[in-house]
């Protein structure tokens, strides 16, 4: 099962020893975007804070979608291909943010701007020097951390996460006076510097970097253990597994978005498949036993996951 927890999560590299993750704010997260929805609910999971999020505009077209996804604490950022006549309304989400922010909150910005599935730190766009500085100018004690995110892979089941932190950035790393073409330039030279520290650089083709940086080592120990319940959590869950990855290749052709829609997919209706072969399992054996299932598809399916290839 591709099942919402991840196989091996580890946070790296933080600034002081008891992590970001307890930081208030106001605070401003840089991070890269390799995994579109999937990288705002892993951060948000992470941090002890609610941690809002700015996500592609185009994704608010909708008055329902729009009123979704704000109470999921997301927030609309709108690119000059989404319409020239959208732009006006990130001037609004600057303004929410601001509002989040002298509240001691915490604001998710994917930096690079669209979510590409690779292992490459991409040119940073200009909104988060922008958001920064519009802070600074208001006297917003604002503090930016940059984070990495980096997966195993982008379609397997279970999840191999590594996340690192760098050096926070403050209005005191740069001079007073400047222009703002310049101080943008100031920043994003900054933030580069810090998420090439952090991101992985690994060519799609080399898989021996891949296998260097991206897997864990599962003890021989623990496969053996594994093995008898994967092979139950493997019938079992199969068939709900393999028709939900169909409909999610079918959807996510041509874009990076394979990982957030089979989570959703899953998330929505896991609980129904498990609950249709309950009750057609006690319809056939009238035993009550068989409600077992609830608990024993998701645990077996879980030593599925690390029996898996790590590796695409």
């Amino acid at each position: 099962m591709d099942w919402p927890c991840p196989q091996d999560l580890r946070p790296q590299n933080p600034p002081e020893p008891s992590g970001i993750v307890k930081a208030k704010g106001p605070l401003l997260l840089a991070v890269n975007h390799p995994n579109s929805f999937l990288d705002a609910i892993i951060l948000d999971i992470l941090f002890k804070e609610p941690v809002w999020s700015l996500a592609r505009g185009d994704a608010f077209k909708s008055p329902l979608i729009s009123k979704i996804l704000f109470s999921l604490k997301m927030l609309p950022v709108y690119r000059v291909s989404e319409g020239v006549e959208n732009l006006e309304e990130n001037y609004k989400t600057f303004s929410d943010c601001k509002k989040i922010f002298l509240q001691d909150g915490v604001v998710l910005i994917f930096s690079e701007g669209k979510c590409i599935n690779e292992w490459h730190l991409r040119p940073l766009k200009k909104g988060t020097a922008r958001l920064a500085f519009s802070c600074w100018e208001d006297k917003i004690p604002l503090t930016i951390q940059p984070i990495g995110i980096n997966y195993n892979s982008f379609h397997r089941t279970g999840k191999n996460i590594f996340i690192y932190c760098g050096e926070p950035i403050t209005r005191k790393d740069f001079p007073a006076g400047i222009s703002d073409g310049k101080s943008n330039i100031l920043f994003n030279d900054k933030l580069r510097a810090s998420l090439e520290q952090l991101v992985y650089e690994i060519p799609a083709t080399d898989i021996e970097k891949k296998k260097e940086k991206l897997t864990v080592q599962i003890p021989v120990l623990l496969k053996m253990l594994l093995f008898i319940p994967a092979i139950p959590g493997w019938i079992i869950n199969a068939p709900f597994y393999y028709s939900m990855r169909a409909i999610t290749y079918a959807r996510t052709k041509g874009i990076d978005h394979y990982d957030s829609i089979m989570l959703a997919l899953l998330s929505i209706f896991y609980p129904v498949y498990l609950l249709v072969i309950s009750l057609t399992a006690y319809l056939i054996s009238g035993n009550a036993w068989v409600f077992a299932l609830w608990m024993v598809a998701p645990l077996t399916g879980k030593a599925c996951i690390y029996l898996n290839r790590q590796l695409d």
